[in-house]
């Protein structure tokens, strides 16, 4: 009698250890730029362990940027290796649902009882939406800002408290710096950055846009356009900009040999960091031009990958830490990048003290009136067209050809790639 219940009793904690290791899901997740994301994503995923103990989640080696996370998810797409959860810039979410591989939110949005207090604002949650589709939850977000070094630009007259509103006006105050600051150099901007981000910056706050309505025909060669080229050719037809790349031009920078570098958000930790205490850096916003005037949100969103519902359903909870209140104030600590999810920013236990604190990390969210969705092309020749727009934005930085001549080129040589 007494065999035949340690038996039983056997049996049954083997049935138990059974189904303890059935709950027991790995998620598998990929994401970009392991200088900025590693230290966050790691301490992410620790805690969402900790809440949750019977899921686990095993990071892919990082990709370097978001271009090869997007080519290499749709590798895997091939292979069938998808990750659970993927973490894809705002820009590369579209080819995911042309291609049938995102996995429509919506309905775990639709079941969440107290989703309105969640935090996810409408426009917040609009940066993950691809036709009609809720395909991403904003985990990352960033816009272009100006940086400012104050030792320089004060002896040139500039004052923090007046920066300039106009890029022609930032212009003038590098060249002013130059000028009083023998040995240093004006003005950089960070255009090569994903390859066109900067030039859809420089694009919609006039208010113009790439492509028409149908996206059958560029848009970008119009009177807004040429402004938009030509505003780039003024930043280096008297050397106020030299045909640098942004790993040389962010060292002068924080070396103090820069006045002005205009660049993501993105980066503000790590330049702050570099900086120390040599001098005192400012940032200011991107300058604006009407009231039709955006500005793109740049960074990246959490897509769900995975099919077997099960591990939908652990993908989902992982989603939702992440992107949520305890996620987004771990990510924003950590990095230069401001949350998708409203409910840390005023709350003092979370990012109110942080913000008053760091203001220059504060300059991002102050843009957030003008925040307009990162474009990403239209059909197979999406990425291929964002290495089009580089090249020929190339020209005009490097002076091998006049604007108006690049942007010729440029916009007939996307109209191809539309066909």
């Amino acid at each position: 009698m007494q065999s035949h219940t340690l038996l039983g009793l056997a049996a049954a904690l083997t049935l138990a250890c059974g189904t303890a290791q059935a709950a027991k899901i790995e998620l598998v997740v990929d994401y970009p730029y392991a200088d900025v994301f590693n230290t966050v994503h790691a301490e992410i995923a620790r805690r969402f362990n900790e809440k949750y103990p019977d899921y686990t989640v095993k990071f892919r080696a990082p990709t370097t940027e978001y271009e090869t996370a997007a080519q290499q998810a749709l590798r895997h797409a091939v292979t069938g290796q998808l990750a659970d959860v993927s973490y894809q810039g705002l820009n590369r979410q579209r080819v995911f649902v042309d291609r049938d591989i995102a996995v429509d939110l919506t309905p775990f949005i639709q079941a969440e009882p107290d989703w309105a207090a969640s935090g996810y604002s409408p426009a917040l949650l609009s940066l993950g939406q691809v036709n009609g589709k809720q395909v991403g939850i904003g985990f990352s977000l960033s816009t272009p800002i100006v940086y400012y070094n104050m030792d320089l630009i004060s002896r040139a007259g500039g004052d923090a408290k007046a920066l300039p509103k106009t890029w022609d006006e930032i212009i003038a105050l590098a060249d002013r710096s130059r000028q009083a600051n023998p040995g240093t150099n004006g003005l950089h901007y960070d255009w090569e950055i994903t390859g066109n981000w900067l030039w859809q910056a420089m694009l919609f706050s006039k208010g113009g846009q790439l492509l028409s309505a149908d996206e059958k025909t560029v848009a970008f060669d119009g009177d807004l356009g040429r402004e938009s080229i030509a505003q780039m050719g003024r930043m280096v037809e008297n050397g106020t900009m030299q045909n640098l790349k942004f790993k040389d031009a962010v060292q002068l920078f924080v070396t103090g040999k820069l006045a002005v570098l205009s660049t993501s958000t993105s980066r503000l930790a790590s330049i702050e960091k570099q900086i120390g205490g040599k001098f005192p850096m400012v940032t200011g916003f991107f300058p604006t031009y009407g009231e039709q005037a955006r500005v793109p949100a740049g960074g990246n969103v959490a897509m769900m990958f995975a099919k077997d519902p099960e591990r939908q359903k652990a993908a989902w909870a992982y989603i939702k830490f992440a992107t949520g209140p305890e996620g987004a104030t771990i990510m924003t600590q950590g990095t230069g990048y401001f949350p998708a999810n409203t409910l840390p920013i005023d709350d003092p236990a979370m990012l109110k003290g942080y913000y008053d604190a760091n203001p220059n990390q504060y300059t991002a969210v102050r843009q957030q009136p003008w925040l307009t969705g990162w474009y990403a092309f239209p059909g197979e020749n999406g990425l291929k067209i964002t290495d089009v727009i580089h090249d020929h934005l190339q020209t005009v930085f490097d002076r091998s050809a006049q604007p108006q001549t690049a942007l010729q080129d440029m916009s007939r040589d996307v109209q191809k790639l539309l066909k």
